[in-house]
Order: structure tokens, then sequence, then C-alpha cells
């Protein structure tokens, strides 16, 4: 497999966007920016329970800034919670903000806690990238789970999604003794199809999560994409694949050994069907976005082309040779992917 790009290009959100993100009530007016954050006068390491750096740092603002901060947070955080009602927030205040130096969107972790019990909640400040927020409208759209941010200029606010690291889960789940095996590599199937169909890369085992439910018979697994920057930016379509990831590969084991190639297959028409299902629901506002994405640059001219060119082989389909976006290339799979859904419910 290619190696993935050292360094995504950073693609601004364009007008046709803002005003998609305006219509469908993602674009709201902050108290609070990406860029006042950055005014922080000291950091400290942050390490987990182990005594294992966590690449985040914990850092400080001067006692002038902190409450104006604080109080802006905690605005933020209503808005995304509760559409801006602050007096369900008056009891919370802000008692950590994290910085993670690495990565496209420099992220900011905000820990926020109640003053009566001690729960605690966390949200995300990050550097508004339309890549992101094209891969976060299509989760929403195309997967089993919905999403909350708001956008507001160059910042984009998003709530936390919980669950297990995927790194975390694979080093000290996989030998769990009630660990739900079946159920397990059955969703790793449908995850790694759900990725391949939208085209969101870059699912190595740090940018997922693992969701662990226990349902009255059993537990239940759901497998949670948590990094969109890599939509439809990479040009080899084995990026869109996370088996091919190698820190991904204990668990691609795992599911080899569990299920046979025919099983494989019927996990991977069942969660086709749901998708097709899901476009369905949600036309309207797909064909929306993806009018944006037509008219968008999210890639480079040479990563379209190779995708284009190996989509076309893969699927023994010329159609993809036409496409001259990675809009067009993902309108494309999305196209054939409901074309032969109904081939499917006719009986064909």
């Amino acid at each position: 497999m290619n190696d993935i790009s050292k360094k995504k290009i950073h693609y601004p959100i364009k007008e046709h966007l803002r005003q998609y993100l305006e219509e469908y009530s993602r674009e709201i007016s902050l108290p609070i920016k990406y860029e006042d954050l950055n005014h922080y006068e000291n950091a400290i390491s942050l390490y987990d329970d182990a005594g294992k750096d966590t690449m985040w740092e914990t850092v400080f603002y001067s006692q002038s800034d902190m409450d104006e901060i604080h109080d802006g947070l905690c605005r933020v955080y209503a808005l995304l919670k509760t559409e801006g009602d602050t007096e369900v927030t008056e009891h919370l205040y802000v008692n950590r903000i994290d910085f993670c130096p690495f990565g496209n969107s420099k992220p900011f972790r905000i820990r926020v806690t109640n003053r009566f019990n001690d729960n605690y909640d966390y949200f995300y400040v990050k550097k508004a990238d339309a890549s992101r927020v094209y891969g976060l409208e299509l989760e929403h759209i195309l997967s089993p789970n919905r999403i909350f941010y708001i956008v507001d200029g160059n910042t984009i606010v998003e709530d936390h999604i919980a669950g297990i690291p995927g790194d975390v889960f694979i080093n000290s789940w996989l030998e769990d003794p009630q660990l739900n095996k079946i159920r397990l590599a059955k969703e790793f199937v449908k995850f790694n199809e759900r990725c391949f169909v939208r085209l969101l890369g870059d699912m190595r085992s740090y940018n997922y999560v693992v969701d662990v439910t226990p349902d009255f018979d059993a537990i239940q697994y759901r497998i949670r994409a948590i990094d969109f920057d890599q939509q439809t930016y990479e040009g080899n379509k084995t990026m869109y694949l996370p088996q091919y990831f190698k820190d991904n590969n204990p668990i691609v084991e795992f599911v080899s050994n569990l299920l046979d190639p025919k099983t494989i297959r019927q996990y991977q028409k069942e969660e086709r069907v749901m998708i097709a299902n899901r476009i369905r629901v949600s036309r309207y506002r797909l064909k929306d976005l993806s009018d944006c994405l037509d008219n968008d640059t999210i890639s480079p001219p040479e990563k379209v082309d190779q995708l284009k060119q190996e989509l076309a082989l893969h699927f023994n389909d010329e159609t993809f040779l036409e496409c001259e976006s990675m809009g067009d290339i993902l309108r494309t799979r999305l196209y054939n992917l409901m074309y032969d859904n109904r081939k499917v419910l006719a009986g064909d």
C-alpha cells in the first residue's frame, strides 16, 4: 500500500458550501473563535493514568483572559447541546482545555464539568476545513450515526464521539473473554464497507472508536470514525479501506479467522442496502451537498486522476473515467450503489 499523504492540503470553506451550512443550520455565530484559544500563555504535557504521553497538552491562559474564555466556551457548549439555552448550563464550568499540536485541524479539547456531581463532557474547537465539513456531513447522511457540529467562519466546533480508541481496543480488548467476537467481526466488515462507499480515508486505528453497548442478551459494537480530514482526498483506493492499514492487521486477522468469504459478502451487501436506504431518505440534502462538492476542489488533480482510474478498474466501470473532480467520483460511486441495490430488490 502506498503511504498516505504526509501533510494534507488545507481547503477553505467556499461560498456555496457556506450557503449549504446556513441552509441546514450548521453555520451559527459563536461567542469565541479558534484564534481566541491560540492565545494561551503556558502548556504542559498531558499523561494518561498509566503515565503514557497522550500527545495532548493542557494549556493555561492569563487571569485576565481566562474568565472571558471559559464563559465563551460554556456558551458554545450551550449552542452545541441546547440551541443556545444557557439556563441549563449555569451549573457547568470549564475545568480543562487541551491542545493537540499534531494533525491537520490542531484541535482544542474542552472539558466541561457539572458543579453538582462532577460529571464531565467534552467538545472540540478546530480550524475549519472544507474536507472535514464534507466528511462530517456525509457521515451524518450516510452512516447510522448522527453528527453534531457548528461552524463560524474559520472555526468548527464538534461534539465528542464517545468510544474506546481503536488502537486501545485492539491492544487491550481483543482477548477479553466477554468479547462477542462474531458481532465485532461483523461490525468491522460493515465499517470497512461504509468507508469505501462514502470514500472516507485514513481510518487507521487511532482515527476511529469502538462504541460498546450491553444489550439484553449480548454486547453490541459500533465502530465510528472520529477523523474526517481525509474525505475524498487520496488517490489510492486502498486508503478508503481500513483493512489495508497495518495497525488494523490484528482485527483484520480476527475477522478472517471468524468469517468465511460468503458471510463477509453478505454483511457487505447488508451495509450497502442500508446506505441506499439512507440515500433515499435524505436524497434532497445529499443532492445539495453533492452539488457543492461538484463545484469544489478538495484534492489535487493528480489524486483525482489516480482514484478514478483505480475505481474504474476495481468496478470494471469506465464511467469513472469521465469524472473531473472528487465530487464527480463520489456521485458516480453512490449512483452505482443505488443502481446495484435496485437490481437486488428486483431479484436480478
